[in-house]
């Protein structure tokens, strides 16, 4: 198979030739059609996550077709269209998984991270977490839905059901927490890094109240906010444009240092919580929920070969909405 590999944390990916990957029990063989890139794919391969298996093929928004399967997997036809997420396996047994929390499972594994994933033209997977994708959506456009989507679901959920949102980082998950937002009837406030028009614009077009710098203030306090920039030092900015009783949601799985900040900003009885991965019962419902709003998703498409040009993309803000790989017909 072809694929672009991590041989070293900080280096470019390198194109390889591999051996293709054969199902054992329990899991899928899945022909890959795209791989959307995640702020999480930068994480691991700038270092930034601890202990990646290396060498690593990254990746885990995938959408792909059901190639063959291993023993003791039901209903996984070969040419079945799944997507395949972050959450690669779970133990199923910890007091986490067995409360239905198996996002926190200490065994847990993730794909990308430390099982091979989509940045190939094949992936093997458990089985239990592939997931069957709505018709609505073509495999580019369905491919955002499986990290930007879910964890945005997620942290849309950890924020609660006040009115007033504010959404720090306009990228590939914001765009769709936005329109979630939206079609329940919220007011979105979108905060960009200083100066990114582009970003703001894209913001308002999705229907944005307000669109500004992070530094700012707006027009108004937030009930709660979710910061999906890696960057520590929105927490308190966040925490001072969120009403008394207000919560603030960090939506990544690697946040810079958070700075100092004055007790005043908390008190009142303001909230700052995380979200961690996801779980299979996340996925079900926004993936019922994403075809109803509609979702759409905005896409920049590249060649799996440009995958270090996609990332940069990424890395520098140069993208609007979420880069989708596309691996070469064989």
């Amino acid at each position: 198979m072809f694929a672009m590999v991590l041989e070293r944390c900080g280096a470019p990916l390198v194109p390889r030739r591999l051996p293709d990957p054969s199902p054992g029990p329990g899991q899928t063989l899945i022909e890959v059609t795209a791989c959307a890139v995640c702020r999480t794919d930068l994480h691991v391969v700038d270092g930034e996550l601890a202990s990646p298996k290396l060498p690593l093929v990254p990746g885990h928004e995938i959408v792909g077709r059901v190639l063959a399967s291993g023993p003791d997997v039901q209903g996984f036809a070969p040419g079945l269209r799944v997507g395949i997420p972050w959450l690669g396996w779970a133990c199923g047994v910890c007091e986490h998984c067995r409360a239905g929390r198996e996002n926190l499972c200490d065994q847990a594994r993730f794909t990308g991270y430390q099982i091979d994933g989509g940045y190939a033209d094949r992936v093997v997977a458990d089985a239990r977490f592939c997931f069957a994708l709505p018709d609505a959506y073509d495999d580019l456009h369905a491919a955002p839905l499986l990290c930007a989507g879910l964890i945005g679901y997620r942290a849309l959920a950890k924020a609660g059901d006040g009115k007033r949102l504010g959404l720090y980082g306009f990228g590939a998950a914001a765009h769709i927490v936005i329109q979630i937002a939206r079609w329940q009837g919220r007011d979105v406030f979108a905060f960009t890094r200083g100066g990114d028009t582009v970003a703001q614009r894209f913001a308002r077009e999705l229907g944005a109240e307000w669109a500004g710098a992070s530094e700012e203030m707006p027009p108004g306090p937030l009930d709660a906010a979710i910061i999906f920039a890696p960057a520590g030092y929105l927490v308190p900015l966040a925490l001072r444009a969120v009403r008394k009783g207000g919560r603030v949601v960090c939506g990544g799985i690697h946040m810079s240092d958070i700075p100092s900040f004055p007790y005043a900003d908390l008190w009142g009885e303001r909230e700052i919580v995380s979200v961690a991965n996801l779980t299979r019962a996340d996925a079900e419902a926004f993936l019922r929920i994403a075809p109803q709003v509609p979702v759409r998703t905005e896409i920049e498409r590249f060649a799996l070969a440009d995958a270090n040009e996609a990332l940069h993309a990424l890395r520098t803000g140069a993208l609007r909405g979420a880069a989708i790989l596309v691996p070469p017909a064989r």
